[in-house]
C-alpha cells in the first residue's frame, strides 16, 4: 500500500450510501461490541475532494472487545493494518481491499476501531465537525491538500505527513 499514488476525486454523493451500508454492516455483525461508528475523513464533508476510500471510527465501550470486534469485521472482507500515526496504539485498523485484489493497492474503506469517546475519538470526532460547520477551512484544507498532491506527485508518505501539518494547524484553531 505504501508505494502506490494516491488518487484524488471530486466529491461524490454516493459516499454517505457507501458509509451507511458499512455502519449498518459493522453494527449487526459485531453483535453489541461496536457501541457507535461515524463517517470520517474528506468523503464525510460534503463537497470536498478526497481520496476515494470510506473512512469509518467504530467505537467500543470496553477495550477487552477490540479483538472479537475485529475479528468478526474482517468477516466483512476487511483486514488488519497497521495503525496511523495520528491515533491511539490501543486500536485497531481494518482496510477493505478493492476488488479483493491484493495488488491494487488503495482500499475502498478503512475502519479505525478504537475505544468510544477515548481522547483519539473524540480528537477526530472534533475535526470533522469542524470542518463540517466551517466551510470556509474546509475549502483551505481542501486547497491545501490539492496542491500538496500536486507537489509530491501523489506519493503517500508526503502526502499524509502534509495532512498532518495542517490538522495540526487546525487543532491549534479549534
Amino acid at each position: 500500500m505504501e508505494n502506490a499514488s494516491v488518487r484524488l476525486m471530486h466529491y461524490d454523493p454516493r459516499w454517505r450510501q457507501e458509509f451507511e451500508q458499512t455502519r449498518s454492516s459493522i453494527l449487526s455483525s459485531c453483535e453489541g461490541d461496536v457501541v457507535a461508528v461515524e463517517h470520517i475523513g474528506s468523503t464525510a464533508i460534503s463537497g470536498l475532494i478526497a481520496r476515494p476510500t470510506i473512512d469509518v471510527l467504530a467505537g467500543v465501550t470496553n477495550p477487552a472487545s477490540i479483538p472479537s470486534a475485529a475479528r468478526l469485521i474482517e468477516g466483512l472482507n476487511f483486514r488488519r493494518e497497521p495503525f496511523g500515526d495520528w491515533h491511539d496504539r490501543d486500536g485497531v485498523q481494518l482496510i477493505k481491499p478493492r476488488h479483493r485484489s491484493e495488488s491494487e493497492p488503495e482500499p475502498t474503506h478503512c475502519v479505525f476501531l478504537m475505544v468510544h469517546r477515548s481522547d483519539s475519538w473524540k480528537q477526530t470526532i472534533a475535526i470533522r465537525d469542524f470542518l463540517r460547520t466551517h466551510p470556509e477551512l474546509a475549502i483551505d484544507f481542501e486547497e491545501a491538500k490539492v496542491k500538496q498532491w500536486r507537489h509530491g506527485e501523489g506519493d503517500p508518505r508526503r502526502y499524509a505527513a502534509n495532512k498532518a501539518i495542517f490538522f495540526a494547524h487546525l487543532l491549534d484553531q479549534m
